[in-house]
């Protein structure tokens, strides 16, 4: 007889729908799940760089680099133009002032002081002749005036004379008026003789002042040609070494050229290039620190250069106190240039990190060590090693200092290996 089979509850169809439904549904909560939690991702301890947060001695500072110059140059310029005929010493010589160092010819120059000086020596005979004729004139001047006194004299006696005869009735009217008119005529002449005097007196007076005058002014011509003339042996200006001369025998040089240099050996300088960032904050007292030869010397800021060139501005230093012993000129120097005073600071060593996060955000290490956790921190001042650390982090969290370069999005890194 026929049995009935019960249908099964569970088919393949119905296992398959089921199983479909339910992956999907999987897919759909790992799918959130990774959305809306934190992004992970697993990190070999090793190829990182963990650094701990410390507080202690923290200073502002900025390396520059500085190169040695002597603490002062003077520019050697042709002070005339000419042909250089002979070198006296080489580049790179120590001289002492005004030693020669070498000689041009000019025969424009040369020329000139010889009519010059013909012109002082025609002058001073042209006033030797002026001289003698006013001598002359002098001593004819005074002769008249001596003849005029006696003259004077003798026509005074007479008129004298004839006026007491005339008193007495012993001559006549017209003998004592001729007396009388003699006299009156020999003071009239002396009168002028004496202002013909005085006026040849001012004349000369004024002759050999206008020739002196004339004098001083060629001689002082002479002098500055002469001047001219010794200013084609160009001489050290000061005690110092000879750099940088360019000259050669029988090479033409302009006035004004530059020859060379004479480098001051009593000290030296260092000529420093900082970014143009920095301009705003660099003033003349900011101090630096270098290490040379295993020892610290301190610089400071003696000058700013405010002109930028291809983004970057110059400073001058000068070492305060000891000078390092065999520093030379041209030597390049790593300068630590301070902005500010030691404080106490929480302060977290620089790396890699800062480029992706400009020091908004870091990976701060658990306390299990096994993960890194993004937090947001805010960085302040910084030198070479470290950065001033104004939030976020304390002293003693460790963190990833290194680069995050492949890490994306991340906010957790698992650290295993």
């Amino acid at each position: 007889m026929d049995r009935v089979i019960k249908k099964s509850k569970w088919s393949r169809k119905r296992i398959l729908t089921i199983g479909g439904i339910a992956a999907l549904v999987v897919l759909i909560v790992l799918s959130y799940l990774y959305t809306s939690g934190k992004s992970k991702l697993n990190v070999d301890p090793e190829r990182l760089t963990v650094s701990e947060v410390r507080k202690g001695p923290f200073q502002e500072q900025i390396p520059i680099n500085g190169v040695v110059l002597p603490i002062t140059s003077i520019y050697l310029d042709a002070v005339e133009g000419g042909r250089v005929e002979e070198k006296y010493v080489e580049d790179g010589a120590v001289l002492k002032k005004d030693e020669p160092i070498l000689r041009l010819s000019n025969t424009d120059i040369e020329l000139n002081l010889v009519n010059q000086q013909t012109s002082v020596y025609n002058l001073l005979t042209q006033m030797q002749i002026a001289r003698n004729a006013a001598q002359q004139n002098t001593t004819s001047k005074l002769n008249q005036m001596t003849d005029a006194e006696s003259e004077l004299k003798e026509a005074e006696r007479v008129y004298n004379l004839d006026k007491s005869l005339y008193e007495q009735k012993v001559i006549g009217l017209q003998e004592f008026k001729k007396a009388e008119n003699d006299y009156n005529h020999s003071l009239q002449k002396k009168k002028l003789t004496e202002q013909l005097l005085n006026q040849d007196s001012v004349s000369n007076a004024q002759q050999v002042s206008q020739a002196k005058q004339s004098y001083e002014g060629s001689q002082t011509a002479l002098t500055v040609m002469r001047k001219k003339v010794g200013d084609l042996v160009v001489r050290a200006p000061i005690d110092g070494q000879l750099t940088s001369l360019d000259a050669e025998i029988g090479q033409n040089k302009n006035k004004g050229e530059r020859l060379g240099q004479i480098d001051v050996l009593s000290g030296f300088k260092v000529r420093a290039d900082i970014d143009k960032h920095y301009l705003p904050r660099i003033i003349t007292g900011l101090y630096g620190r270098v290490t040379f030869a295993n020892k610290d010397y301190k610089l400071v800021i003696k000058k700013v250069y405010t002109t930028i060139a291809n983004g970057r501005f110059q400073v001058d230093m000068q070492f305060v106190g000891e000078v390092p012993q065999g520093i030379r000129r041209g030597q390049t120097l790593q300068i630590l240039l301070a902005f500010s005073d030691e404080i106490e600071a929480v302060q977290v060593a620089k790396g890699g990190f800062y480029q992706q996060t400009g020091g908004n955000w870091i990976f701060k290490v658990s306390d299990n060590g096994k993960t890194a956790y993004k937090v947001d921190i805010q960085l302040g001042r910084q030198n070479p090693d470290y950065y001033e650390v104004l939030s976020g982090l304390k002293p003693g969290d460790k963190v990833v200092t290194s680069s995050y370069e492949t890490y994306g999005d991340m906010q957790e890194l698992v650290l295993k290996k």
